[in-house]
């Protein structure tokens, strides 16, 4: 089995618009695998068909090795945790107390209750009511919940969503270390394109329900070359030379942008400022963030 999930022409249309179309997804094993797109582009809507929360209107779907269908749906979805929109949870019970149902429910061992409370690192809140929980702290509980079995898959949407920095730097902690430390495949869904940034490996770009990139991470950013930024302290004569030289050049906020990214390159164009008394005082390497390619993908720009 070279993907935990397979999707062929994967679709959804409701009435005569679809919200998803023929998507083509193939999710490698045991690493984070990123689900992008702007806020009504299909990603929930896809997650849902995946799990069996929605019919597809057409396609088929693999999970696991296995063809999901009605009759083995639950036990295919044995196997697998998720976190769908915002966690569900009892508010008058503590937050072991709402793992115990779970726990119980899934028939697991009662022992995985303090395994994922440790991992999402509420052991000092477990005795807490969940209504006195911060947002963060009910996504980790959300988290926990979808680990209590410990799957071999955790399908994710939005597991950021509405946290502040601090908060999202943990979740993204937490999501990372499951594949190393678990041998677990995850999907994350999210809008927050510089989160995929630093968490995914392979990548999934959907756009008005149409899959347009899925990829190696480091290709996405291969699609954009290097360009350097360089001031000096007389801009306009620094670019009269560099045209003279046949060197394109653009001038933005008080920089020259010239596209080149290799370090002979940079040398030369240094050198040759200083030899016609325009020397740099400053240089920086600029790449395109995900933003930037994913607005380029999708030809556009799009609510974020």
């Amino acid at each position: 089995m070279d993907a935990i999930i397979t999707t062929n022409e994967l679709s959804k249309q409701y009435k005569k618009v679809f919200s998803v179309k023929d998507i083509d997804l193939k999710i490698p094993q045991q690493e984070v695998y990123g689900f992008l797109g702007p806020n009504g582009a299909g990603k929930s809507t896809t997650l849902k068909m995946i799990l069996g929360l929605v019919t597809p209107t057409k396609g088929e779907i693999e999970v696991l090795g296995k063809k999901l269908t009605h009759k083995n749906r639950l036990e295919i979805l044995k196997e697998v945790g998720s976190l769908i929109e915002s966690p569900s949870y009892y508010g008058h019970l503590t937050g072991k107390e709402n793992l115990k149902i779970l726990q119980t429910l899934r028939g697991v061992p009662e022992k995985n209750i303090d395994k994922v409370l440790s991992i999402v690192r509420l052991e000092r809140e477990k005795d807490k009511r969940v209504s006195q929980y911060s947002l963060g702290m009910k996504q980790r509980l959300g988290l926990a919940a979808a680990l209590i079995s410990f799957p071999k898959l955790l399908i994710l949407d939005e597991p950021t969503n509405g946290l502040d920095p601090a908060g999202i730097q943990e979740m993204r902690e937490l999501i990372c270390n499951l594949p190393k430390q678990y041998g677990m495949s995850i999907v994350v869904s999210s809008h927050l394109l510089s989160e995929m940034d630093q968490m995914a490996h392979t990548v999934g770009i959907i756009n008005h329900g149409e899959l347009i990139f899925q990829d190696k991470l480091e290709v996405l950013h291969q699609q954009s070359s290097s360009q350097m930024a360089i001031r000096t302290l007389d801009n306009q004569s620094a670019m009269m030379v560099l045209k003279k030289q046949g060197i394109k050049v653009d001038y933005k906020e008080e920089y020259l942008v010239i596209p080149v990214n290799q370090d002979e390159e940079v040398r030369k164009v240094s050198q040759l400022l200083y030899e016609e008394n325009v020397p740099p005082i400053r240089i920086e390497e600029r790449k395109k963030s995900l933003e930037a390619i994913f607005l380029e993908l999708t030809g556009k720009t799009v609510s974020l």
